[in-house]
């Protein structure tokens, strides 16, 4: 008995996350959620499983878990953490957490869904990026591991475009989540700063970003792969090359 297609999104329970899995469900997907947090009522076609993706062996689990009950075609590795600091205040603990999280929990994801991806002659893999990877003060061990999954999707994309797979990158910049207007109150002067840094003179939403990934995810664009897609709402011209 064949195994059910799905598509696999971390860190769905709230934010991006959730954005991105409200526009499968909504295209008719199932959606396997893993999160350290789950829902208290997840939308319907939404399969929730709990782990800390900081930690290998649960990510190695509950990747193993998936893989055994669902033929996973797309995977948006989303589940993030930013872990603020300088180069004098960073700490090699922080490294440690985000390199587990943003970089080794991916490639745990990723090998456990290749094989069904291969099987298929189709397969959609997302990156969750950010615009912290062309440089962000105060964000060092953050914006290093960001630009590792960047450079993680750009070297798979050119592994895996032969078996009918593409690997490309969602890049961010601010974006309105709960995460980020609880430590940018939307009054205070750093905040406007920021929306006065965009182009677009605006915060981007959960949408915003999902609608990028959605690009990527859509079975019809099979010929575009290891590229990166800025949602900043401009704030990368005059900094992300040509």
């Amino acid at each position: 008995m064949s195994k059910p297609r799905a598509y696999l999104v971390t860190g769905a329970s709230n934010g991006i996350g959730a954005a991105i899995a409200a526009l499968l469900l909504a295209q008719g997907h199932t959606v396997l959620n893993v999160d350290l947090k789950l829902p208290s009522n997840p939308p319907a076609g939404m399969v929730c499983f709990q782990a800390d993706l900081s930690d290998e062996q649960q990510a190695r689990d509950v990747a193993a878990r998936l893989a055994s009950e669902y033929a996973i075609v797309g995977l948006v590795n989303n589940a993030g953490a930013t872990r603020p600091g300088t180069a004098e205040t960073a700490t090699l603990d922080s490294l440690d957490f985000v390199c587990n999280l943003h970089l080794k929990a991916s490639l745990i994801f990723i090998q456990a869904a290749l094989p069904a991806m291969k099987e298929a002659g189709f397969g959609r893999i997302v990156m969750l990026a950010s615009r912290a990877a062309l440089g962000k003060p105060n964000r060092v061990v953050y914006s290093a591991t960001k630009a590792g999954m960047i450079g993680m999707a750009r070297t798979l994309a050119m592994e895996l475009g032969g078996h009918g797979i593409t690997v490309n990158s969602v890049a961010p910049g601010p974006i309105a989540t709960e995460l980020f207007m609880s430590s940018n109150p939307p009054e205070a002067p750093s905040t406007k700063a920021i929306i006065n840094s965009t182009v677009c003179k605006r915060l981007g939403t959960p949408e915003d970003v999902a609608r990028a990934a959605g690009f990527f995810l859509d079975e019809a664009n099979g010929f575009v792969t290891g590229q990166v897609m800025y949602v900043c709402g401009g704030t990368t011209l005059g900094v992300a090359p040509v």
